[in-house]
């Protein structure tokens, strides 16, 4: 057990402290104010003040987890060895960086509640993040941080038996659309085939009729190959189904359709089922909770996982209104366009909310693929090539790895040609 001196304990230094140390290193940690309990202690301890107390294991600390609410915070990125570091410590520091305040600073999302540019759907962009800009997206900075200081801990408790961690995947396949054809009702499979001989998709209006008529098999109906998948291996897929309202962002299937409520049933028998939530539920917590109980009484399961419609978030307030419905886990902290790490880790971590300076029962899960984002890439070679640095990112802290695909990214649709294979290739990483 770590022991750690700070002068005052607040909310952010063990948020993150207990991230950093029980979540990446799985070492449990204390804390105290009190120099006689330091000084008594036998075993691992260090200081987070602004002097040390004596010769011991000491971090100079940044002014952030002391703070209260937002600041306009001076950031000097600079490199570090293989990586990173921002907020720069002093001489008698033993970590040249205070890896606990950039820490806080990356997991609160911290930039992303100051001012800056959105996107059309009023979402945060990576090119807006300052990971981008200092090019440093690509690593899961937060893990590297913790392993620096685990060396340095190393060096100064070398009879201590640290525990490691194994690499691991979570697959999360999404589910915006169950059928492109199927159980569409009359109105919307008439539209859909009026504009698909008014843009003369003559090819599209051939499949879209020997699908209806039971021919061919539905092109987003995938979900045999995704049960095979799943009782193949021992990792358990995260499957979210879009069951809210039909809308202009939203045009998933009603769950009025009898075999739409089968196929949830029959994927819930072999994966962890959720939702997705639909757009309008992001800021409507009655919405959210509609679609909850909607979704716990088809599967007579406590709904657990939830990602939000288009990658969108609205931070605090989606996350608060999870935290509301007593929904602990959610799937949708990444960039829809760029693969990485939006909030600098590959460790589930919990939402702290910054306004009322507390920590919350909510899980995030942050993902560093998603599909659309490899579609830039123009061969498989490229896509597979730029999967496998994420990968190795995530190895290279024995860290969980999380895609997010779509059902329709397993179809024999030209556009997702080969990404069978590269979801093959993640759940073979973890061998």
């Amino acid at each position: 057990m770590l022991l750690v001196y700070t002068h005052k304990i607040t909310p952010r230094v063990t948020y993150t402290f207990k991230h950093i140390c029980r979540r990446v290193l799985g070492i449990e940690v204390r804390f105290t104010s009190k120099v006689e309990d330091f000084i008594a202690h036998d075993s691992l301890k260090m200081s987070y003040a602004k002097k040390p107390l004596s010769n011991e294991l000491f971090v100079r600390s940044h002014d952030l987890l002391f703070d209260h609410g937002l600041s306009d915070l001076e950031i000097n990125v600079q490199q570090w060895g293989n990586t990173k570091g921002f907020f720069a410590t002093s001489e008698r520091s033993d970590l040249p960086f205070d890896i606990f305040a950039a820490s806080f600073y990356m997991l609160s999302r911290y930039e992303e509640y100051l001012p800056h540019v959105k996107d059309e759907y009023g979402r945060f962009l990576a090119s807006e993040s300052l990971a981008f800009h200092h090019k440093f997206l690509n690593q899961p900075v937060v893990d590297l941080w913790a392993y620096k200081l685990k060396d340095v801990l190393m060096q100064r408790f070398p009879d201590y038996n640290f525990p490691e961690r194994k690499y691991t995947v979570q697959p999360v396949i999404d589910v915006p659309m169950a059928y492109y054809f199927k159980h569409k009702g009359f109105l919307r499979t008439i539209g859909g085939t009026l504009n698909d001989l008014r843009r003369l998709k003559l090819k599209q209006l051939y499949l879209r009729y020997t699908v209806l008529m039971g021919f061919k098999r539905d092109p987003y109906d995938t979900f045999k190959w995704i049960i095979r998948k799943q009782k193949a291996n021992k990792i358990k897929f995260t499957v979210l189904f879009l069951i809210g309202d039909y809308s202009t962002y939203d045009k998933g299937i009603s769950t009025t359709k009898k075999d739409f409520i089968s196929l949830i049933k029959s994927v819930a028998d072999y994966c962890n089922v959720g939702i997705k939530a639909s757009y309008f539920s992001l800021n409507d917590v009655a919405i959210l909770k509609k679609e909850k109980l909607k979704m716990e009484a088809i599967t007579h399961i406590d709904l657990n996982a939830v990602r939000h419609s288009f990658s969108k978030l609205n931070l605090p307030i989606s996350y608060r209104n999870l935290v509301e419905l007593e929904i602990n886990q959610d799937f949708t902290m990444g960039y829809i366009d760029t693969l990485g790490f939006r909030a600098g880790t590959c460790t589930p971590f919990q939402f702290y909310d910054l306004d009322y300076e507390v920590q919350t029962p909510l899980q995030i899960n942050p993902y560093h693929c998603l599909d659309f984002a490899l579609l830039k890439y123009d061969s498989l070679l490229d896509k597979t090539e730029h999967l496998q640095e994420v990968i190795d990112e995530v190895k290279a802290v024995n860290g969980i790895f999380t895609p997010v695909f779509h059902n329709y990214s397993f179809s024999n649709l030209d556009r997702w040609e080969g990404f069978r294979s590269l979801f093959n290739l993640i759940l073979d990483s973890e061998e």
